[in-house]
């Protein structure tokens, strides 16, 4: 290798460094010469190799060009720090071009601070301020603040205008990020010579080094740029369908706005502005405003013609860049939630409809299912044979020469209604006039078989309680029979209406008082306003609470029936009909009605005497 050359002296250089050279030849400061460092008599200067990784560990030796050899430590003068070579207290001799090891070269110029120049500088940094905001300046020693920090050297930063100190947090100025000085609604009058100056300890010795900033005052002015929209949120779209984003910034500004938009999309930048099938932007769009902030907005359209699955999951960002630095908003795209409104409403729907038609149904064959439900599962019910009755009802109905009675009346009672109840459907019935023992007082009669029954069946008519009088309870009857003033018991039989009024008092009072018996009203013909009006106040009240069992109701409905099947195809259908459901059938309306307020027989053992109509 030839040695004239530069690679050739560059090696010579390092070999003689390796063994050891106190000087090196005068060909070896002739390289490469980095940017000069100016400083004045006093002060510290900071000499470094930038070419030097931080990352790397390394070792760098400095060398006078003038004397051509190594400066070394020296206590209150030089010190090597790294990549740097401090000088701690500059003189004239130390004025001259130094070398490191890898033969980049600093000037460092030492000259006398100009007296005209005040408190500042020789060299000066030119800065603008923007008229109107806030604004600030940036001390051009932040690379020896972070070279310091590095090294953990404590050091203080402080600003002067001209040779006045600021202190921070004064007026309208304040310190930030240890190498800012901020001005809050720059003025006119702020601009000028401003000097940073950083001190410290170094080596043991105590230094400082200015730098001196001329701020002048522009009008026009561009601050931060703002992204309103994407703000930074997750937004759902259907997989396929097409999708429009927006980025909207709003740039304070006067003047022209030193901003720009770009879209990147899946980590790359989106630069096309042309519809294609694939994502692409549409031209910046801006617009001016005055209130309530001057300044610019700013809207680019990020459009996706078809949504595809590598556009979800993934943050699109919408990137603004000014000379202040950049700032960003983002998006991410979320599969669509299935709509589920129609299916939850078709089954909301269904659930209204089953629950109106379950009630429909309920309302109109409730007797018809709990009938059913009795007969199909008994072994849900207790056994009634158990409890100390000797009847499941009580019957009540006009005696003969009574008001109310009639030949129909008696027939239903002593007729009809054991041949359904006693002979098809096996309950025990009590028929007042047909069971009770020869000789016995009507009222002990009356109460006694009355407490002996599960039910009390009170048939009437209109003109039942008509013209009578009705006592408040039974003691009043009673007291009729036992104190002589309706003469001996047995006289009683020669007053029928004394044992209807004793059944009506006993089983009102029963029923609505004491809550020990059920009454189930039974009504053979149908009832007027103004009858209804006549009955005991008792009567009208339980009629009105539960109802009554219809007999005239049931039988005009099926006469309607057969009146309509005669029209329709004669006298064939209307014996059919009626060998259906005969008035004395358990399945006819009426008596299923009947049956419904029985009680519950529940598994007990059947009557010898129940009939195949049992069946039915």
């Amino acid at each position: 290798m030839d040695l004239r050359s530069a690679p050739g002296r560059l090696l010579l250089c390092l070999v003689l460094r390796g063994i050891g050279a106190e000087r090196l030849p005068g060909n070896c400061t002739n390289f490469l010469r980095l940017r000069d460092v100016s400083s004045v008599l006093g002060d510290v200067a900071m000499l470094q190799n930038p070419a030097v990784s931080s990352a790397t560990p390394h070792v760098i030796s400095w060398y006078d060009s003038k004397t051509g050899r190594e400066v070394r430590n020296q206590t209150g003068r030089t010190l090597v720090l790294g990549d740097s070579l401090w000088f701690l207290n500059l003189t004239l001799e130390d004025d001259g071009e130094y070398v490191s090891v890898v033969k980049k070269a600093v000037r460092l110029a030492v000259a006398r601070p100009p007296v005209a120049e005040g408190c500042g500088r020789p060299k000066k940094y030119n800065q603008m301020l923007t008229k109107g905001v806030t604004d600030f300046l940036v001390c051009p020693l932040k690379s020896h603040i972070r070279k310091l920090d590095r090294y953990n050297v404590g050091a203080t930063l402080r600003w002067f205008r001209g040779c006045e100190l600021i202190e921070d947090g004064t007026g309208s100025f304040a310190y930030r990020e240890r190498w800012k000085l901020y001005i809050a609604r720059v003025e006119a009058e702020h601009g000028g010579s401003y000097t940073c100056t950083l001190n410290f300890t170094l080596g043991g010795v105590p230094g400082s080094v200015s730098d001196t900033i001329l701020a002048s005052i522009r009008g026009d002015y561009s601050l931060d740029p703002e992204v309103h929209q994407p703000a930074n949120e997750m937004i759902r779209a259907e997989m396929g369908a097409p999708f429009t984003k927006k980025c909207q910034v709003f740039v304070p500004c006067v003047g022209k706005p030193d901003a720009n938009i770009l879209w990147l999309v899946r980590g790359k930048l989106v630069q096309n502005t042309v519809p294609s099938p694939d994502v692409y932007t549409t031209n910046l769009h801006s617009w001016s405003q005055e209130v309530p902030r001057k300044g610019v907005w700013m809207e680019r359209l990020l459009i996706f013609p078809e949504l595809r699955g590598d556009d979800f999951g993934t943050n699109h960002v919408c990137k603004t860049f000014s000379f202040r630095g950049s700032t960003e908003g983002y998006f991410k795209l979320l599969p669509k939630d299935p709509n589920l409104v129609l299916p939850i409403g078709l089954v909301l729907g269904g659930v209204a409809v089953l629950s109106i038609i379950n009630v429909l149904v309920y309302h109109l064959f409730k007797v018809d299912i709990v009938l059913w439900f009795r007969r199909t599962f008994p072994f849900f019910y207790p056994n009634k044979d158990l409890d100390g009755k000797l009847y499941d009802a009580y019957v009540a109905h006009p005696p003969p020469c009574s008001r109310g009675f009639s030949q129909e009346v008696e027939t239903f009672a002593v007729n009809m209604l054991p041949q359904v109840l006693e002979k098809a459907c096996g309950y025990k019935l009590f028929i007042a006039g047909r069971d009770c023992l020869p000789g016995q007082a009507t009222v002990d009669s009356v109460e006694e078989n009355m407490q002996a029954s599960r039910r009390l069946l009170l048939i009437y008519t209109a003109s039942t309680f008509v013209g009578k009088r009705h006592p408040s309870n039974n003691n009043d009857v009673a007291s009729k029979n036992h104190n002589g003033d309706g003469g001996d018991p047995e006289s009683q039989e020669a007053h029928p209406d004394t044992r209807q009024q004793l059944e009506c008092v006993l089983a009102m009072h029963r029923a609505l008082l004491e809550g020990s018996l059920k009454v189930i009203l039974v009504e053979l013909e149908e009832i007027s306003p103004a009858q209804l009006a006549l009955f005991p106040e008792s009567v009208r009240h339980l009629r009105k609470k539960q109802g009554a069992v219809c007999w005239w109701e049931n039988r005009r409905r099926g006469r309607k029936w057969r009146t309509c099947m005669s029209g329709r195809g004669g006298e064939e259908r209307v014996a059919r009909d009626a060998r259906l459901a005969p008035p004395l059938s358990p399945s006819f309306g009426f008596w299923k009605e009947v049956r419904y307020h029985m009680p519950v027989r529940g598994k007990r053992t059947v009557y010898p005497e129940k009939t195949a109509l049992l069946d039915i």
